[in-house]
């Protein structure tokens, strides 16, 4: 999804940019937005962040060449997924090659602010079916999953600005 919402190439380098022309309506698109949220995001190699990094650092500098050297353009990205659960896939990769391309291993990294989601929100409401102790048992025991209580997994939310 990713590669195909921001033109990202699939056989990626260091240099690589997305393939957005100034005057397109995908840039024009991207220029208008104030957010990008960005789901599953560590499954990715850290060179698709950089190069739409460099993208929106490009397009943005058009209305304000300040904005060339802000994060994504000056942009909110908000980063979405399980940072435990699935790494970015690296044929014939080892572990180091595997952790030197996470987007924890990127420049725009620094800039990142970390959320951690604490409250199921789902859980908030009780249904008219469900008994509320039950509701609030489900809910801490999700709350333990999360703090590795049980081994199961954690979502977090990274917004860069």
């Amino acid at each position: 999804m990713a590669h195909s919402r921001f033109s990202i190439p699939i056989t990626i380098t260091d240099e690589s940019t997305c393939n957005i022309k100034h005057g397109s309506l995908k840039a024009e698109l991207l220029i208008q937005s104030n957010l990008i949220i960005w789901d599953e995001a560590p499954m990715l190699n850290k060179m698709c962040f950089e190069a739409l990094d460099q993208t929106l650092r490009d397009l943005m500098s058009v209305t304000d060449q300040h904005k060339t050297h802000q994060p994504f353009g000056d942009k909110v990205v908000v980063l979405g997924g399980d940072f435990r659960q699935i790494l970015p896939m690296i044929p014939k990769g080892s572990r180091h090659d595997i952790l030197t391309l996470t987007i924890n291993s990127s420049h725009p990294w620094s800039f990142c602010k970390v959320l951690k989601l604490h409250t199921s929100m789902r859980l908030l409401m009780p249904s008219s079916d469900q008994d509320e102790g039950e509701i609030k048992r489900f809910a801490n025991w999700i709350l333990d999953v999360g703090y590795l209580m049980l081994s199961c997994s954690k979502k977090f939310l990274i917004i860069f600005r």
